[in-house]
């Protein structure tokens, strides 16, 4: 009987590194990136989540998505939703690539993103903190709340969030918007 039984088995290739890291006094596994883009919820008792942030046309329909950790001021990620709108042609024009008018709630109310929109010639219409109340703009904030709905009330991988990866997370989301607007385009 050979006492060295695995001589003789075909040895498997790695493709990657190890997947257990040392640790303080012992072993665990890697996460990796696992658990990106999320961090502790202020309103859920600290417990590790994400935001989602969603540009709209005035009909409701999904331009843009966005996730963000749930720590995360809300007014950092505008720039970024903003800069990706896809260019759509007008029938009179050249494309367009930026709204004309934004309306934005009280989490947006930063001077610094008013300026930056003011710059690239965007009507600003966030409400002010401490100034304005919540039934002045609340008349258009209710198409981003049912477009929120309608992708976390419909597509279930996205309500919670069961996705460890922040990427696949996004992606997901990417995809329920895009069947969203085509379900609401074709009927």
């Amino acid at each position: 009987m050979d006492p060295h039984p695995s001589r003789g088995a075909r040895q498997t290739r790695r493709a990657g590194p190890d997947r257990l890291v040392e640790d303080r006094g012992g072993c665990r596994r890697d996460q990796g990136e696992r658990g990106s883009i999320t961090g502790p919820s202020p309103v859920d008792r600290g417990k590790n989540g994400s935001k989602i942030h969603v540009l709209v046309d005035r009909a409701g329909l999904p331009l843009v998505v966005g996730v963000s950790a749930a720590n995360v001021n809300d007014h950092f990620a505008l720039p970024v939703l903003v800069r990706a709108i896809p260019r759509v042609r007008t029938p009179r024009r050249a494309r367009r690539f930026r709204p004309d008018k934004l309306h934005a709630d009280k989490a947006y109310d930063v001077r610094e993103t008013r300026k930056w929109l003011i710059n690239r010639g965007i009507m600003v219409r966030i409400s002010r903190k401490n100034i304005d109340t919540s039934t002045k703009l609340g008349r258009h904030r209710w198409v981003v709340e049912r477009t929120l709905s309608w992708l976390t009330n419909h597509h279930r991988r996205i309500g919670t969030r069961w996705e460890h990866h922040g990427r696949n997370y996004l992606g997901f989301l990417t995809l329920a918007a895009a069947l969203t607007c085509f379900k609401k385009l074709t009927t």
